[in-house]
Parts: C-alpha cells; structure tokens; sequence
C-alpha cells in the first residue's frame, strides 16, 4: 500500500498538489483546481507520488497532455494510462541557433568546408528543486564515423541564459583544389551528418539532462545560413519502457478555455444586447435566455452571463425573471426550484462568487474544529467500528450541528445584498404563485440558501476555500452527517411535522432532539432576515474580509546581503484592511505589517534582480514620503500571477498610487534596471493600467463577452433551428399534437425570439471579422521557426 498525492503541472512546474490520500492503490481525491494560466506552455502534466517521509518522494508515474490536445479532452471525464517518469523525458523550454557554412582554403591551397554554429540564448529551462538551474550546453557535429563535442560555459541560476556562444566544425576536406565554380558537399556525406545541442544543470554530484535538439547539417542544401528557435526534446530512449501498463491510471475532468479578447469597444453591442435581456417580455425571448438554450451544458452559459450581469448590477431583475418562468411550471409547492434549469444554475453560481466570503465568516471556524479534531460522529449501527460508543458519537454530532446552526442563524447580517434582493423576490412570488401555502414562502429561499449553499459548502469544504484539501475519509462521512441534518433543519419550517426527509432509521432517531417549536421559528425568523430589502447595518463589514494566504518567500528587509540566505520562507496574509506576514500559519503576531491605504504599486520584478523566478514587489509607503519595495517570491507562475492580481485589486482606489516604478532590484548602489545611484530615484518603467475603481468583484468583462461570443459562435447551427423553429410557429398557429424537433426548445413569443436572433447573427458577423483578422496575423507573424512558433523535433 501507498501513501499519494498527485500534482498539477505547467510543464515541468508544479502549480497545485493534491493531499495525501494514506494506505491505498486507489486513491480518491476529489479535488478541484481553478486557475487562470499566466504563461505560454507545452504540456499540462499529473504527476502521481508515493509519498516518503526520509527519503525524496517517489514518482510513479505521470499523464502529460499537449496543450494542441487539450481541446479534444476539455468537458469530458477520461481515465489516463500513467507513462513512466524518466528523466530523460522530462524536458521543457526552447534553444535559439544558427548555423552557417564557410567555404575555407587551407594553407596546402586544399578547400574546405567550415559549420560554423552559434548557440545564441535559451528559455524556459526548468527549475531544478524549486530554483533556477545552472544551465551549460554541449554542441556536437555527429555523423556515421565522427562525433565532435565542444562546451558553452555554465551561466548561474537562470531559466533563461545569453550563450551567445560560437563553435566551428571541419565539415568536409579535399586532398586538392578543385575548380568547381562552388564547392558543394557531397550529398551522401551531407545527409549523414547533424548537430545536436543537449542542455545540461551543472549539478554538484551529477549533472542533469534538461533537453537536445537535433538539426540536419542538410537544412543548409539550399541556403548558406539557417536561424531558427526549437523547442526541447527527449532523448530518443526517453519515455520508452516495456512495462506502461502496470502502472495504473488516473480520472481527470479538463475544462480548458482559451481566447482572444479584443479591445473593449468591439464588444458593445453584444454586451449592450445581453445587459438588456432583463427588460425584454417575454424572458425567453432575451439574447441571455437563448443564450442558455443553446448551450449543451448550461453551466458554460451561466458563469460569464452572471458575471457580466454582476458586473452591471443587472443580476437581481434577470434572476427575478427566469425564476418566475420556473414557478410557472412547478405544479407542487414541495418541490419549488428543485431542478437544474437556468434559474436554479445562474443563482448558484451567484452564490459562489459574492457569497464566498460569507461562507468564510460562517464556517470557517467550525469546519477547522471539525477538520481539525479526531472526533467520531458516526451513529449507523452498521458503520460503527470496534470499540465505537454510538452514545458518544451522537454527542458529538449533537454538538457539531447545533453549533454550526447556531452560526448560521445568527449570520444574516453578513448575508450580501445581492443575495438578500434576489431571496426577497423568490420569497414573494413563491407566495402569489402558491398562495394557500404558507410555508412555500419559507421554503423557495431555504431551497438556495440551506440545500444548495451552506449544505453543499459543509459537505464539500475544499470546494470553496474553506479547507485546503478534500477531507479525508471519516471527516468526509462527519460533514456528510451534519450536513444531512443542517438541509432537514433548514427546510423544517416548510414541512408538516408527520414528514421526514430521512431515508435512514437511525438519523430519523438523531433528529428528534431538534423536534422542537424553537428550531422551526429560528429558521424562519433567519430565513425572513435574509430575504429582507432593510438595508443591512454597517457593523456587518466592520470585520476586516480575508482575501488570501500562503506560504512565500521574502527578501529580509533592510539588509544588503545576496543569497539564498537573504530569503526567508513566511506566511503571507492579506484582508481588505493589510497585508502581514508571519512565521509559521496560525500565528496571530505578525512579523510585518503594509496597511493597504499605504500600498502605492504591486508589480512583476525581474528575474535577473536575484536569478529567482515568480517575483514580485509590493511597493509601499513605510514613511512618510518614502517608499519602500517589498521583494517577494511565489512557489509558481499561477500562485505569482493571483497574488498580483488580488493586491492590485484591493488597493486599486489608493489615491498616491505610483505611475512608474523600477522592474528591477536595488542592489550595491544602483537600480539594476535604468543605473540611477539614487535609492529614491523615480521609476523608470510605467506602472501596468491599474483597474477601474467602480469594479467591486474581479471581473473582465471584454472576457466574459468574448467567452459568450464563443459559446455563441459554437451554438450557430441550434441558433439556426431555433430560428425555424420561430418560422414554424409564427405560420403554424395551431395546437402541437405531437412532440417535433423543436419542443425542446422555450419559445413563448416567436416575434420577439425571431427578433433577437436576427440581432444575435448580425453581431456575432461583425465579431467575426476582427476575429479572423487576428488568426490571419498570427498564422503570418508567427513563422515556423519564431520564437513565437518553435520547430518541434528535426527539419529537413
């Protein structure tokens, strides 16, 4: 049996590491990871460990998916076959070469052919043990009965070194002069001999093989010189191995997205015809409605239209809308928004984006102390292990529930406005849809907030930041528990006492100790609280709200030493109101404190400022008129990229924000960058286009627009039928008999429908254009060769 852990990597760098799943061959780890990519790559890769507690941890094997292929895998769940790791076949990053041929006669008055090959830069070389190699290469002219080796010098922790090196090779001799207007090789010679370029570390025991390249000495048949980028590969036996099959496999879900986004102005009238789907009568007849009906999985649909609409403060009166067009085909009032339909989709995914925080300060605590602590809840007679006292499980479950109830009860003034506008439109057409009902009022809102956000968050903490990792198995069937028992108290009120909503004897049993009148009237006078238009008072946001933590490395401050010595790993923490960092997680004194009003600029810092990798500096005011850089480096490009991203947000509204700053360090008297000796000389490189002040959620627009203009783009032939389906209709007036190809689809109005997909094509039309126009540039600009476009493996 093993203990392992699998990690998600941008080649050969990890970016996410999954827990440690103990004592099995069939690991279950449940866990999902989201995350925007900030640089070009190869592969996305999985690396599975076994993990050891003396030694270094032990790959098993891997799954490496070409970034060409990720498209034909993005939306389906697929089992991958683990490959062998191999060093030889662990490569990434891309050699820049040229390659010359030079006619030369010798001092006996013979001719000769010189290669002449110039190893000018490499980039992208991996990092070696979380830092950057000391990478060399070794040019070699190889052929059937020659092999001639010549070295570059090392250059010192870098992923991207200047060679600009020069080696000369003897390529062909002649015993005489002979009169040929040119002298050519001979072509059987000529085909029989390469250059091979290896990229080595220079390790302090061995040194390890980062990459080759080999190039046909014939590329030159035609032309006296060759220059062209390639991309890093294996060695030939790299990656080959008689026993892939006993390795095993792992299940992956791949969503991959990628897209153009053009300059703002092109996206108008898209975004102006979405924005304007909440006014439109009937709601099915809106570009945001079509918009989910065409899509195969509404969930594509739902994420950039919510957040467009968030964006716009358009989401409340749309989600009011479509969730009226469900009440009108609910016929029983138990099992009102119970469904997956449009409505029920674009409120959960509400929920997720401005209901985050919420959870935090909700659940945060209870789910560590449940997390944390080794307690057995377990009260199935049939689950119950040797030695298990059922009475003291259920105390504890008792104790769990009752304090995770009493945090959410008391939670409603945390509860976000959004979320309190749209519960208090469900909670009153649920009413005039049902009015002798007089719990559905109670239950359209508990259908959201109980089942479908705090269950959920409980059972799945990982899911929503408020746990690392998934959970492992006892704690699992713990949260399973009170989860259970949290969506029963908060559709209590909504039920007849003779009802139970337990399968299981034993909890029906549990449950009666929370039977009681006061239950019933808590969960209503909350569930009243939170679909209340009152505006919520300000002691709510007096709490500062947590952004992000994590494990960093630091530059010491105020020292002036270079070295690995210099670093120091600290926990970072940023809240709405500071950014500190501490020694070790949990510990509440900080080391170092930036208040977020003092924050002036946070940008990328160059890798050469300290031959590190994923920098970046937060620039701050430490005194009055002083300013001060904090050096920082993330574990990866993901983990740099979102921490940029979150700091610049939270102190974008800055009113001394800087508008040039130095993307290099200060070192031994002068700015790396631009040379001035002054500590406080003014930056010498513009500050990145800082972020609107009015955005109050992380939201790119263009982005979301642009990713709607693709699903739509990819929907054309169902815009198509719907737009038959409106013709059909408009001449058929008649009652359908029978089910036909369009009954899938909601057309209440076929006027209007008709209407707005006409506008639909006209302006997916005129997007078209500026699309087409980019994929004509790149395909021209980049040149097979570039360093945009690198030549895989050999050309002839």
């Amino acid at each position: 049996m093993r203990d392992c852990f699998c990690t998600i990597n941008l080649d050969q760098e990890e970016v996410f590491r999954t827990q440690v799943v103990e004592k099995s061959l069939s690991p279950f780890y449940s866990e999902e990871f989201y995350f925007e990519i900030p640089r070009t790559f190869q592969y996305l890769s999985f690396y599975i460990y076994d993990k050891s507690v003396l030694q270094r941890d032990l790959r098993i094997g891997k799954v490496a998916i070409k970034k060409e292929a990720l498209c034909t895998h993005t939306g389906k769940e697929t089992w991958f076959s683990l490959q062998p790791v191999d060093s030889n076949s662990e490569v990434q990053g891309k050699v820049h070469l040229e390659l010359k041929l030079n006619e030369l006669i010798t001092d006996n008055g013979s001719v000769c052919q010189q290669l002449v090959v110039h190893i000018k830069a490499c980039h992208g070389l991996p990092l070696i043990n979380g830092q950057s190699c000391d990478p060399y290469a070794t040019v070699s002219l190889v052929g059937p009965s020659r092999n001639d080796q010549k070295k570059t010098k090392v250059k010192k922790k870098t992923s991207n070194p200047q060679f600009n090196e020069i080696f000369y090779f003897e390529v062909t001799r002649s015993s005489s002069y002979t009169k040929k207007s040119q002298f050519q090789v001979e072509e059987e010679d000529i085909e029989k001999l390469e250059i091979r370029v290896d990229l080595w570390n220079n390790g302090n025991l061995a040194d390890n093989f980062l990459g080759e390249i080999k190039v046909p000495v014939k590329v030159l048949r035609n032309d006296s010189s060759h220059q062209a980028w390639y991309l890093l590969q294996p060695r030939d036996n790299g990656n080959k191995s008689s026993k892939t099959d006993d390795l095993g496999s792992l299940r992956l879900y791949i969503c991959y997205t990628e897209d153009y986004v053009l300059p703002s102005e092109y996206y108008g009238p898209l975004r102006s015809l979405l924005l304007k789907s909440p006014d439109v009568q009937p709601i099915s007849s809106s570009a945001a409605y079509i918009l989910g009906e065409v899509c195969r999985d509404k969930y594509d649909a739902v994420l950039p239209l919510v957040r467009l609409l968030l964006h716009h403060n358009k989401f409340v009166p749309f989600a009011t809308a479509v969730a009226e067009l469900d009440l009108k085909d609910t016929q029983d009032a138990n099992t009102i928004f119970r469904g997956n339909s449009l409505a029920t989709r674009c409120l959960d995914e509400m929920m997720k984006i401005v209901g985050r925080h919420y959870l935090k300060v909700t659940l945060k605590p209870i789910l560590d102390e449940i997390c944390e602590s080794s307690k057995s809840c377990e009260i199935d007679p049939l689950r119950l292990k040797e030695g298990d006292n059922v009475e003291s499980n259920k105390e504890n479950l008792r104790y769990y529930v009752e304090k995770l109830f009493s945090m959410i009860i008391q939670s409603n003034m945390s509860c976000p406005t959004v979320m309190c506008d749209v519960f208090y439109s469900l909670r009153h057409m649920a009413a005039q849809r049902f009015p002798n009902d007089p719990h559905v009022q109670y239950s359209a809102v508990s259908s959201f907030v109980f089942l479908r956000f705090f269950a959920v968050a409980v059972v799945s903490p990982h899911t929503f930041h408020l746990r690392p990792h998934h959970p492992d198995a006892q704690t699992v069937r713990t949260l399973t528990l009170i989860s259970k028992a949290i969506q029963t108290l908060g559709s209590w009120g909504s039920l007849s006492k003779s009802k139970s909503s337990f399968k299981e004897t034993f909890m029906c049993e549990f449950f009666k100790m929370f039977q009681e009148e006061r239950y019933i009237e808590a969960v209503k006078k909350f569930l009243e609280e939170i679909s209340s238009t009152e505006s919520k008072e300000p002691s709510g946001m007096s709490e500062p709200v947590h952004l992000k933590e994590g494990e960093m490395y630091k530059r010491a401050q105020g020292r002036n030493r270079i070295g690995k010595k210099n670093f120091k790993k600290r926990w970072f923490c940023l809240t709405s109101r500071e950014l500190t960092y501490h020694k070790q997680p949990g510990s509440k004194d900080a080391i170092y404190t930036i208040p977020i009003r003092n924050i002036l600029a946070v940008e990328k810092l160059e890798e050469s400022s300290f031959n590190k990798k994923n920098m970046f500096q937060v620039i701050h005011m430490e005194k009055p008129h002083i300013e001060k850089p904090l050096y920082v480096q993330a574990n990866n490009c993901v983990e740099a990229s979102e921490w940029i991203e979150v700091l610049c947000r939270v102190s974008r509204c800055n009113h001394r924000r800087l508008s040039a700053y130095h993307p290099s360090a200060y070192l031994n008297g002068n700015w790396l960058c631009c040379k001035a000796t002054s500590e406080h000389a003014a930056g010498c490189t513009p500050c990145t286009a800082g972020v609107p002040a009015d955005i109050q959620i992380d939201i790119d627009e263009d982005r979301e627009t642009e990713r709607i203009y693709s699903l739509f783009t990819l929907c054309m032939p169902k815009l198509q039928k719907m737009e038959e389906a409106c013709g059909s209709i408009a001449v058929y007036q008649g009652p359908r008999t029978e089910p036909d190809d369009y009954s899938y689809l909601t057309i209440e109005d076929s006027v209007t429908t008709f209407k707005t997909l006409q506008q639909i094509k006209v302006i997916l039309e005129k997007l078209n254009e500026p699309h087409e126009k980019y994929r004509k540039k790149r395909s021209t600009n980049a040149k097979y060769g570039s360093e945009e476009n690198p030549i895989v493996g050999k050309v002839s």
